[in-house]
């Protein structure tokens, strides 16, 4: 969450208002009934220790009348009703804070001041590396491909689960699994993550820590007893440090972890509904990090470039895009999207997002630091990043790989995992 001070300052409420507008001027209701929420607190927390000072100096006052002989009783009746209504202004601050408290977690986190505002039409494209393949006569759309070359069976994973989740099959199974292993390679030995394999159900509270809930509960799938499944190893990665206190010495701590990831996506029905351009089921490697507040900005580049460099040596041309302040996820303070091209649907496809959230989820999660023993505890700064989401990278390696008989070529890099260089009709 954003700092709760800024709602008690009139300057800091108009600074934090405008740039929070930026990413939805729908904000603005919610936001100003917050910042009454926090002006009726104060005055609840005033009154409360008026009366407190009141009772205090009668209390005393009863003492010093009982020590003379001199008769307290009306004086002690006062001092009763004082303490009743003392007791009730703390109970009414009490309150306003709890809901206060539970309106704050509907407000999304400040985004940076550099970011352009807009949506998907203002995003900044960075860079772009490699040169997109040109359309030939045997590019064909993945689905296609891949069920020519017994890859996908989307027909028996809809039998066994419905739409959205795909079943993988012979060399398509082992191209996954491919990836999922020279991805996690890379990050623990290459780029020194710690590898880390979390529970795939994760509760209420910690969903609400990395800022899923409460925004995004309807894309999201839950049990009978309030589990959830993970949307993304963001999750339960982020929540390990939940509540502690850690060493400066200890920072950064960067984590690296394969999960499926499962999503509902209830506002996106009718999207991109063909092949596995948008499921409910897809496998990701993810990247963590806990840093100091002073080196957040360094390490998302940092994070970002991990993820470029799979994709260079996977030989796909890419793009990094700046997303605009009305786009980017809800807890996000800047985000970078990285997107490969996919010659067989002629599109770019997002496999990748990198975002810093400041102490957002820090707050939240209460995940802290101290510089040196007997220092105040400062709130952590969190990013995280897809290493690469495996579906549309699997859709841009099928489709990038064509070729005019028909095969597919293996990138190099996933040769010793997949035992072939080429996929070709008639293999499994």
């Amino acid at each position: 969450m954003i700092d709760p001070r800024v709602f008690r300052d009139a300057e800091a409420y108009a600074a934090a208002r405008q740039r929070l507008l930026r990413r939805d001027a729908g904000l603005a209701p919610l936001l100003d009934a917050l910042r009454d929420l926090a002006e009726r607190r104060r005055k609840a927390i005033g009154e409360g220790d008026e009366l407190k000072a009141r009772l205090n100096a009668g209390s005393r006052k009863v003492g010093e009348l009982k020590k003379a002989g001199g008769d307290a009783a009306a004086l002690m009746a006062q001092m009763a009703t004082l303490s009743d209504q003392a007791k009730a202004a703390s109970k009414d601050a009490e309150g306003i804070d709890a809901e206060f408290h539970a309106q704050l977690l509907h407000i999304p986190n400040l985004p940076a001041d550099d970011i352009a505002d807009g949506g998907e039409e203002a995003h900044e494209i960075v860079r772009s590396i490699g040169t997109p393949a040109v359309l030939q006569p045997w590019h064909q759309p993945h689905w296609d491909t891949a069920a020519a070359l017994g890859l996908i069976d989307l027909e028996r994973g809809a039998k066994i689960a419905g739409s959205g989740f795909p079943l993988f099959t012979g060399l398509g199974a082992r191209l996954e699994r491919a990836l999922i292993q020279w991805l996690l390679d890379a990050a623990s030995s290459e780029h020194g993550y710690t590898e880390v394999a979390p529970p795939l159900l994760v509760t209420r509270e910690s969903m609400t820590g990395t800022g899923q809930l409460p925004k995004f509960e309807e894309d999201l799938y839950r049990t009978s007893d309030d589990l959830f499944l993970v949307p993304t190893a963001e999750v339960p990665v982020t929540n390990m440090h939940r509540g502690e206190i850690l060493a400066f010495e200890q920072l950064p701590l960067r984590y690296c972890a394969y999960t499926p990831c499962f999503r509902r996506e209830a506002g996106s029905a009718g999207k991109d509904t063909r092949g596995i351009l948008r499921v409910h089921q897809f496998d990701k490697v993810e990247l963590v990090w806990l840093t100091a507040p002073e080196a957040s900005e360094a390490a998302l580049a940092t994070l970002t470039g991990h993820a470029e460099i799979a994709l260079q040596r996977l030989g796909l041309a890419y793009r990094v895009l700046r997303l605009a302040a009305g786009d980017f996820s809800f807890a996000a303070h800047r985000t970078y999207d990285i997107e490969v091209w996919a010659p067989g649907v002629a599109r770019w496809l997002e496999v990748s997002s990198c975002s810093t959230f400041t102490d957002y989820q820090a707050r939240r999660l209460d995940i802290r630091f101290r510089r040196e023993k007997g220092a105040k505890p400062e709130f952590v700064h969190t990013l995280n990043g897809s290493q690469l989401g495996l579906a549309r990278v699997l859709i841009a390696v099928i489709e990038n790989g064509q070729q005019a008989d028909g095969s597919v070529v293996v990138p190099e890099v996933l040769r010793p995992w997949m035992g072939v260089d080429r996929i070709g009709p008639g293999r499994a």
